[in-house]
């Protein structure tokens, strides 16, 4: 950056922020790269990007986004050019970021020494590419792109705010320049066409509409909160359901917050200032040290449980479709199925963690997983240990179609949302106290064995028996993989769960 200022021509304010924004850009660029080659992300690109030290975000985001569209032709450029040394392949992603603006994008300014270095070798540059689209037999450098990648098209979801807008008023608004309608199913979101881009609106600038998928804004609706509730928001960072949790509850009552990560804890604390609500606490701390028997929890009768998952649900949304592992269509290897293994022992534990706050007569876990073992499994685990508190499944959203994958009695009170044709794939269960207390027995049982609990969980009702149920039940093409992967699993059906685990966190908002 000392090269800035040193030139005796003085830069103009458009160089300067072009200069900042590709080098926030690499940052941001490196971060998502190295998550993406050891398989464990650090957070979505849009999380990244919207942390409060990136300032420039609108020019850092599309940055990011075209330079992993672009990733495979700029390398095999790079490659084929042969103009790098040691000194600039130690700064390959700020490379890359300046590569894609000589090629692709906007003219670059001889500001910076990677931008002076790289535009003296733009010949060079431009005839790789050339060379390229010839050995591919492709005409323009946009055919290049379509040869790796994955379209995705999906409609542009909104949640109004109605802590500080009303949902008529905000359709009124963002009507003026698109078409906009209602959702049929979450009262405040508003579904918008697929290019929309409201970034840098100012409703969205000022917190009146979160960007929110829909499968995201389902699961707040889903634990139906009232005006005056105590509510625990056990992994609640980066903050888009826990304010969702606030407008619901009309600013009333309170919502507890708690993230055990520092730095996502200032990203929750960002988006509950940003919503203007005023009665949620941040706890920062691990929820599973959260005493149940705490004073403090004493109150609590909701509990929202979205805890750390795989994220395969929602690739799309968090552009995984741009980075490498996925252009380059590398199948789950076994490094894969452990963390799968490590992440569904987690999400149980801190399930049966929630389920015994004493106060509490509604919970819902959710993740943004299409993984049976993360899903499924785990409400399946512990349904003995639910049911000796007093719990059941209800059924969240009773009017819509995709359910659970069959695989125990009761599945059909389970919700899921399909990556292909919902835009994302998302699991949602519902537990609900019993009204009857006639449950000392089963209690007592449970309890004793709860210690003991594997996959399949401590001696299941739902496994007695051999009588066939006929299930109707949609076939949607995350159903067909299912059952294509259910040979598969039998074979891990008894995994050990070892210890406790905090995976690496997938942002899923």
């Amino acid at each position: 950056m000392a090269a800035v200022g040193r030139g005796k021509t003085r830069l103009s304010n458009g160089e300067r922020s072009a200069y900042f924004a590709r080098r926030e850009a690499a940052k941001v660029l490196g971060s998502v790269l190295q998550g993406d080659a050891r398989c464990q992300a650090v957070g979505s690109i849009k999380s990244l990007i919207y942390r409060p030290c990136i300032r420039n975000k609108k020019a850092t985001f599309a940055l990011v986004c075209q330079t992993l569209k672009h990733l495979p032709i700029i390398k095999d450029v790079l490659d084929a050019a042969t103009i790098l040394n040691a000194k600039w392949k130690r700064q390959l992603d700020l490379i890359y970021i300046i590569t894609y603006d000589i090629l692709f994008g906007q003219a670059v300014s001889l500001v910076g020494d990677a931008e002076k270095f790289l535009m003296h070798q733009k010949d060079a540059l431009q005839t790789a590419l050339a060379r390229l689209l010839v050995k591919k037999k492709v005409k323009t450098p946009q055919d290049l792109v379509d040869l790796y990648q994955i379209p995705v098209s999906k409609p542009r979801y909104v949640r109004v705010n109605t802590l500080k807008m009303d949902v008529d008023s905000a359709l009124l608004e963002l009507g003026q320049q698109n078409m906009v309608k209602k959702d049929n199913m979450v009262p405040d979101l508003l579904i918008l066409p697929p290019s929309t881009d409201l970034h840098n609106h100012p409703l969205v600038t000022n917190g009146s509409v979160f960007m929110q998928g829909k499968a995201s804004s389902m699961v707040a609706a889903a634990l139906d909160p009232k005006p005056g509730w105590e509510v625990l928001d056990a992994c609640s960072a980066p903050g888009n359901k826990t304010v969702h949790l606030a407008a619901l509850m009309r600013g009333k009552g309170k919502i507890i917050a708690c993230e055990l990560n520092k730095e996502r804890v200032i990203r929750l604390k960002v988006t509950i200032k940003l919503s203007g609500a005023s009665n949620i606490e941040v706890l920062h701390g691990d929820f599973l040290n959260c005493n149940p028997n705490d004073p403090s929890f004493s109150k609590v009768c909701a509990i929202l449980l979205d805890p750390s998952c795989s994220g395969s649900g929602t690739a799309s949304v968090r552009l995984d479709h741009l980075l490498p592992s996925n252009a380059a269509g590398h199948a789950a290897d076994v490094t894969d199925t452990e963390r799968l293994n490590k992440l569904a022992a987690f999400q149980r534990k801190v399930l049966m963690h929630a389920l015994s706050f004493p106060a509490v007569e509604r919970v819902v876990y959710s993740t943004c997983s299409i993984h049976q073992i993360e899903n499924e499994d785990v409400i399946k685990s512990v349904l003995p240990l639910a049911a000796s508190y007093g719990f059941q499944l209800a059924t969240p959203f009773p009017q819509w179609q995709r359910r659970g994958l069959p695989v125990f009695e009761g599945f059909q009170h389970l919700l899921r949302t399909d990556p292909v044709e919902d835009g994302e794939g998302f699991f949602i269960a519902l537990f609900t106290k019993r009204d009857d207390k006639n449950h000392s027995e089963e209690q007592a049982t449970c309890r004793n064995n709860s210690k003991s609990l594997t996959r399949d969980g401590c001696t299941s009702r739902f496994r007695s028996g051999k009588k066939r149920i006929v299930i109707n039940f949609a076939h949607t093409k995350l159903f067909l993989m299912w059952l294509h992967a259910k040979q598969s699993r039998r074979k891990r059906d008894n995994f050990n769960t070892g210890g406790s685990y905090r995976p690496v966190t997938t942002d899923c908002s």
